[in-house]
């Protein structure tokens, strides 16, 4: 054969294979499907009983792990949690696959004593969600203002009554509610024009805050994300959304909450919330 003739086969055979698409068939095939994986959920034995402390298992399951189990989230593999709710407790699992597709399944446990968790939660959400309202019984229905920082526990400056409130933050006077779930520690604002919001909360209640003579004045610290509670608003900071607060009261029928501006010390300029439950 020509030698010519012999290159150009050879170069044409060459520009074919190099042509020739490249596919990795094991990135894009064998997704596991839910009742492919073998994943867990035990609650600890303490006492004879079920606790709320959840043994949470799907290592090696061959995909990317995440916990939903009420009161918090996790991507261990393998860890304890904490739930806050007597009874049977639902945990959201989800998985992702290598090719981004993604698996769920629910594992249900049945929690019957409750160790270490704060009687905050229930006060806050009930036996699972709960609605709060401004607290009309204040006097003057003065709910929303300003006082002094680790002094007062109420608007004692300048007070806002429920009716004015509206012009603070539209929607979020009379006739607008907040829900506190613990179902994804999930918060809603439901305005007065039918509208809601939705983002998540937490709370920590070894966060105190003390006065000048050494009493708890905040008995814990709420933080919201996404949203704020009901007029969470920062008026010296160009109405910015407040996302913290301290808890001075939270029972099962009263929520006051405050934050003091940045940088205020005692007797200071801070904000006051007042609401009650629904």
């Amino acid at each position: 054969m020509n030698k010519k003739i012999l290159y150009s086969v050879l170069g044409l055979a060459t520009l074919t294979i190099a042509c020739d698409p490249v596919e990795d068939r094991k990135t894009l095939t064998g997704a596991l499907t839910a009742d492919q994986i073998q994943i867990s959920a035990v609650p600890q034995v303490v006492d004879g009983k079920s606790s709320n402390y959840i043994d949470l298992n799907s290592d090696g399951v061959g995909v990317l792990s995440s916990w939903d189990y009420g009161s918090g989230v996790t991507v261990s593999t393998k860890t304890t949690v904490q739930v806050v709710l007597k009874g049977e407790n639902e945990i959201k699992f989800t998985g992702r696959n290598h090719d981004g597709t993604t698996i769920e399944k629910i594992l249900k446990v049945q929690v019957d004593t409750l160790i270490n968790v704060p009687a905050e939660w229930g006060y806050l959400c009930g036996s699972g969600e709960k609605t709060w309202v401004w607290d009309n019984t204040q006097a003057d229905e003065k709910v929303w203002g300003n006082g002094g920082y680790k002094g007062n526990v109420s608007p004692g400056w300048w007070t806002v009554s429920i009716d004015d409130l509206d012009e603070q933050a539209a929607g979020e006077g009379r006739g607008s509610s907040m829900t506190f779930a613990i179902s994804g520690s999930k918060l809603t604002m439901n305005k007065s024009d039918g509208s809601n919001q939705s983002g998540t909360f937490a709370f920590d209640m070894t966060q105190q805050t003390l006065d000048d003579g050494g009493a708890v004045w905040g008995k814990g610290k709420l933080s919201t994300k996404s949203i704020s509670v009901l007029c969470g608003i920062a008026p010296n900071e160009g109405n910015a959304r407040v996302m913290e607060y301290d808890i001075l009261t939270l029972d099962d029928d009263k929520m006051v909450l405050a934050r003091p501006e940045p940088g205020a010390g005692s007797w200071g300029t801070a904000w006051f919330w007042m609401f009650k439950a629904e």
